[in-house]
């Protein structure tokens, strides 16, 4: 069996999804790639369904948010071909006007709990999951404590100030 390398990878997604492979690097080995919403299920089947690549483990789903971005809540996909021994990370950013991605299930039963917990986190809505509620924080809860959204410090606080550090 040929060994597969991030080359391989990058091109196959490419003569497939040539329009929706915005953007791509490699760090540490592990090929990263951003993508849009509508692709992000279509890629996800071909990865894992494709008899050369066989990407079927679906490693975590995870949210980020960089608050000064222009699309600053992004949806990172961990996928790992065991046959081969290789991953791939794809990402998909969304502006805060518009949350929405096409929820993975379909294709990974596994990414149930963790679309769940984007949302519960992030405010990240998966359309179409079976069953999108919070997994870790209250049911009535508002807010969505891993955005970057509100201050890191009490500007109030009164052991904090500089002078009483010399500075």
């Amino acid at each position: 069996m040929a060994e597969i390398t991030n080359s391989i990878v990058l091109e196959r997604l490419q003569a497939n999804f040539a329009d929706k492979v915005l953007s791509t690097e490699e760090s540490y080995s592990v090929l990263s790639i951003n993508t849009t919403p509508e692709a992000i299920v279509p890629m996800l089947r071909f990865l894992k369904e494709d008899t050369l690549l066989q990407f079927i483990f679906l490693t975590d789903i995870c949210g980020v948010h960089y608050p000064d971005a222009e699309k600053p809540l992004g949806v990172v996909y961990h996928v790992h071909s065991l046959v081969h021994n290789i991953r791939i990370r794809i990402k998909v950013f969304l502006p805060i006007s518009n949350v929405h991605i096409p929820t993975a299930t379909p294709v990974f039963k596994s990414a149930n709990w963790m679309e769940r917990e984007t949302y519960d986190f992030y405010g990240i809505v998966f359309d179409g999951h079976p069953d999108l509620r919070r997994i870790l924080n209250m049911d009535d809860m508002v807010a969505f404590p891993m955005r970057k959204e509100h201050p890191l410090e009490d500007p109030n606080r009164k052991d904090k100030k500089d002078e009483y550090f010399g500075r």
